[in-house]
Parts: structure tokens; C-alpha cells; sequence
């Protein structure tokens, strides 16, 4: 069961099938992927098998992309997580939202709550984060969490900064 996780003011819930069509129209935004490896927008199909790999993420792992929402609303506006990577087998938190709520410290609410969990719940020792070089709201993001940055890395083919917090000790 993927447990669902409400912040002040987001909703992070597991992905449905119903969701496809919203964040494919997200997903089409134009910027929302111009950082990813692919930036182009996914066709509707990809977008479903992208929801069905994230449900079968967390059946696998305990862990994975929430979609999130407004709290007490339905709108899907992005998704934020955990996920293993298997090429270096670390687990990533990472974060995607739509437009209107860039800059507005949805995505620090969202990651934050999603490493709570990884750190709390999971009892991960370590969560990593990755960002192309030139995304600096992203860079800032990961540095309000207290994130450290430790070099540049190739992941998913790309070359990028490389980002690290370990679990807190109790005295922290």
C-alpha cells in the first residue's frame, strides 16, 4: 500500500491510471522537461506505462513518485519522490511540478516530506539528488533541504551536479 503523506500544503498520493491525460497536458508545458535527458514531450501512451513503471516502482521497492496535489484538492500538479537508481544503487529524491507552482517552495514542501519519509520510514542511510548544471531553481531547491553538493556525476547519460544528504542523527 503506497501511503499517502499531507503537508501544510500538498497532498502526496499514489499515482491512478485516471491521472495519464493530466500530467501528459503537464508533462506538454513548455519548459516543464527542457532539464530532463529527453526534453521533448511524451505521446499519452509513454505517460500511461510511466504510471504503471511508478506503481510497480513502489510494489518493488517501498518507495517511489507520489503525485501530488493541493491539499484538498484533486488537481494533479506534479510528482515528487523516491527512486533507485539501479545503474549506481542509490536512491534520488527528485521533484517535477507544473508551472504555476514554480518558485513558490512547493517542490522544498514536497521533497522534504518525501525524504522525511525515506529517512524516518524506510530508515535509508543516504538519498541523493541529481541536477542538470544550469538548473539553478532546482540547485536551490536541493540546497534549502541541506543537501551537499559533492561534484559533477554522468547519470541517465548526462552530465550533472550531484547532490547528498545522509539520514540526520538523532542530536541533529
Amino acid at each position: 500500500m503506497i501511503p499517502i503523506i499531507e503537508t501544510s500544503r500538498l497532498t502526496l498520493r499514489e499515482f491512478r491510471e485516471t491521472d495519464a491525460d493530466s500530467l501528459h497536458r503537464l508533462l506538454s508545458e513548455d519548459g516543464v522537461l527542457r532539464y530532463f535527458p529527453n526534453p521533448n514531450p511524451p505521446s499519452l501512451e509513454r505517460v500511461q506505462r510511466f504510471i504503471a513503471l511508478q506503481l510497480a516502482h513502489w510494489g518493488e521497492h517501498s518507495f517511489g513518485w507520489w503525485a501530488v496535489t493541493p491539499r484538498g484538492e484533486q488537481e494533479l500538479i506534479g510528482w515528487n519522490g523516491l527512486q533507485f537508481l539501479p545503474e549506481t544503487h542509490e536512491i534520488e529524491v527528485g521533484y517535477l511540478l507544473a508551472k504555476p507552482y514554480w518558485g513558490r517552495g512547493f517542490a522544498i514542501e514536497g521533497a522534504r516530506a518525501g525524504m522525511k519519509f525515506g529517512f524516518e520510514t524506510l530508515s535509508l542511510r543516504q538519498i541523493i539528488a541529481v541536477v542538470h548544471p544550469h538548473n539553478f531553481a532546482s540547485q536551490h531547491v536541493l540546497e534549502k533541504l541541506g543537501m551537499a553538493w559533492t561534484g559533477w556525476k554522468k547519470y541517465f547519460g548526462m552530465d550533472v551536479f550531484r547532490y547528498v544528504q545522509d539520514r540526520p542523527t538523532r542530536a541533529e
